[in-house]
């Protein structure tokens, strides 16, 4: 890939973009972020910061839609190889702040995502910093009917986080205390929650 050695970090590029979302094509199609998981895109003079929300595979081509074969994926690179070349994976990002200044920005950028900026996961430094406040619920509940399941985005956040190690109960408590506020202290959604995030 052409200047790989520079982007090596990169995977993939915005296609769509609006100031509280952005679409982004991944690079090759077996290779894109978790759901859930913070993602950064360069944008002037700051970085926007995001989660995914969505991911969807399927054809370039609208005439070469993908066909069950009834074999491995191993079997079918062995023997058909061209079928993979018309795949492409999609992904949908709602934007939740910005990096600038060696500050976090919980607010919705001036300016959108300008297309094909490239898109990488979250430098650790800068994860780190995003998730020490739970301040981006706010714009997560603000776009909660643009989401297909907010809550299930809510507990993929988490899961991400305790992969990484990041997950403290001091920001497990702060999280649970703001989602409660969002919710109006909704008490059967805040149990229903809590039940599924026991063994985090």
């Amino acid at each position: 890939m052409t200047g790989s050695k520079i982007c090596s970090d990169f995977f993939a590029e915005v296609i769509e973009s609006s100031l509280d979302n952005f679409l982004a094509q991944c690079w090759q199609w077996d290779f894109f972020p978790e759901f859930g998981s913070l993602i950064q895109a360069k944008s002037e003079d700051k970085i926007i910061l995001g989660c995914v929300t969505q991911i969807q595979t399927g054809s370039m081509d609208p005439m070469r839609y993908p066909f069950a074969y009834q074999k491995t994926e191993e079997e079918l690179i062995k023997e058909q190889p061209q079928i993979f070349e018309f795949l492409k994976t999609t992904f949908k990002v709602q934007v939740l702040g910005s990096f600038q200044e060696e500050k976090i920005f919980y607010t919705i950028p001036p300016k959108p995502c300008k297309i094909h900026s490239f898109i990488k996961k979250a430098d650790k430094k800068i994860a780190t910093l995003f998730f020490n406040k739970p301040d981006f619920l706010y714009i997560l509940f603000g776009f909660s009917n643009q989401i297909t399941n907010l809550d299930e985005l809510l507990i993929a956040i988490l899961q991400n986080l305790k992969t990484k190690n990041e997950l403290t109960t001091i920001k497990l408590d702060s999280f649970c205390q703001t989602f409660s506020i969002l919710t109006g202290n909704d008490y059967r959604r805040m149990k229903l929650f809590l039940r599924r995030i026991e063994n985090l």
